[in-house]
């Protein structure tokens, strides 16, 4: 039996469209599955250091959103969440060349949620990878 997501490729598609963070880095919806999400980072020239290394904020950022996002096929689009600890080791650079950052959630707790995200070129070379803790943030009544 295949999970039902609390979220559509659309709204995550109109989320990244529309959120100031997000539109800086121009990502793009790869994948989505049942607390994963997968997304595509073309590459800008705005975001590179000298000899054309990607900075690590494009990584940092990517893997955040795509964990953000990832939370939201488990929780929806209403259940706001933060983050509370994120961890990244970087293993390689990437080149002038657009990425791809795969989140997944390991475990969703009531209050804190734990997820890991990689960033990879898009022939599979393992560039980052980020362990991170969320918070759902408490809403009033």
């Amino acid at each position: 039996m295949v999970a039902s997501l609390a979220v559509t490729a659309q709204e995550i598609e109109e989320i990244l469209r529309t959120t100031p963070f997000a539109k800086i880095y121009n990502f793009k919806l790869a994948s989505l599955g049942d607390g994963e999400c997968t997304l595509h980072v073309p590459f800008a020239k705005e975001t590179e250091r000298p000899g054309g290394i990607i900075a690590g904020p494009v990584y940092i950022a990517a893997a955040d959103a795509a964990i953000w996002l990832a939370i939201m096929t488990k929780l929806g689009v209403k259940v706001q969440t933060v983050t509370t600890e994120l961890n990244t080791t970087f293993l390689r650079p990437a080149r002038e060349q657009a990425i791809a950052v795969a989140a997944r959630v390991l475990k969703l707790g009531r209050s804190q949620i734990f997820c890991v995200a990689e960033c990879r070129t898009l022939d599979d070379d393992l560039l980052t990878h980020h362990t991170s803790t969320y918070a759902r943030v408490a809403t009033a009544p």
